[in-house]
């Protein structure tokens, strides 16, 4: 499954989006000068540009006390030049993360991570959703994989990927089930999944001999190794499934695409086109 021509396609939608709405301006905030942080968020700024979306970047050194981050997030928060806010994570140790997730307006939550955002999801009723999760679902919907009384495995339990996704699949009428470090017999559940979710960030884990002949098999998993880049889904399973994601260039630049999607949902919410939910 494809996900960079996916990606490309959605981002093209999107900047007719932003065309039409005039405007859409997404603040990232990165705290240190993690590498793989920088690499996401430059990724995520070039994408922003493809699609018209104004990335505004702020930079603050690793030792900023968790207060002064608030204190940015709350201007954030009321700056109207600014429809989406995103702190890239991990945060440094002296920083409550969810804090600072539940100090952003859920009206511009577009990594879907303040308690309302995952409040209306549990609800069925979804605003803004993480965006891995929703680039998932993406590649379902683009290959036309049957979701609906189907049998859908989620190995991963974080509340960016795993909880959501199964949530997702859930409304879709899949019947889910989460696995994660603590469930026995690993492979006894994998192999009945019609669609497998790898979320978890351990290269590998999951191998050929775990996999249903003819199933649907999702890599979130990308761990950089001296190999190369790695995925949760071992190269094998190619031969086992009818579809299976690369690893890169599976559901990476569909979670950098449907976070843009969720920075064009935040503006319509803020410009009243879309209703948003009272809170």
């Amino acid at each position: 499954m494809d996900g960079v021509a996916l990606a490309a396609r959605i981002r093209a939608e999107l900047k007719g989006d932003v065309e039409e709405l005039g405007h859409v301006g997404l603040a990232t905030v990165l705290v240190g000068a993690d590498p793989a942080s920088e690499i996401y968020i430059r990724l995520k700024h070039k994408a922003s540009e493809e699609a018209g979306i104004e990335a505004i970047d702020h930079r603050l050194p690793a030792a900023t006390p968790e207060d002064e981050l608030v204190e940015l997030v709350e201007e954030l928060n009321e700056d109207d030049s600014v429809d989406g806010i995103l702190v890239q994570t991990p945060l440094p140790e002296q920083i409550d993360e969810e804090r600072i997730m539940r100090a952003i307006d859920p009206i511009k939550d577009v990594d879907g991570l303040h308690p309302f955002s995952a409040g209306q999801l549990y609800l069925g009723r979804q605003t803004l959703v993480p965006a891995t999760p929703l680039g998932v679902m993406h590649l379902l919907e683009e290959y036309r994989i049957p979701i609906a009384g189907q049998r859908a495995v989620v190995v991963g339990r974080s509340p960016l990927v795993g909880k959501p996704l199964a949530l997702l699949l859930l409304q879709a009428n899949a019947t889910v089930t989460i696995c994660h470090s603590r469930t026995d017999d690993l492979a006894r559940h994998t192999l009945a999944a019609d669609i497998l979710v790898a979320a978890v960030g351990l290269p590998g884990l999951v191998t050929a001999d775990m996999v249903k002949q003819g199933s649907t098999v999702v890599d979130v998993g990308i761990t950089r190794t001296e190999a190369g880049i790695r995925g949760d889904v071992d190269a094998d399973v190619a031969d086992v499934a009818a579809y299976l994601t690369p690893v890169p260039g599976g559901v990476g630049p569909l979670t950098i695409a449907a976070l843009l999607g969720n920075a064009v949902r935040a503006a319509r919410y803020r410009r009243g086109t879309l209703a948003f939910p009272r809170i």
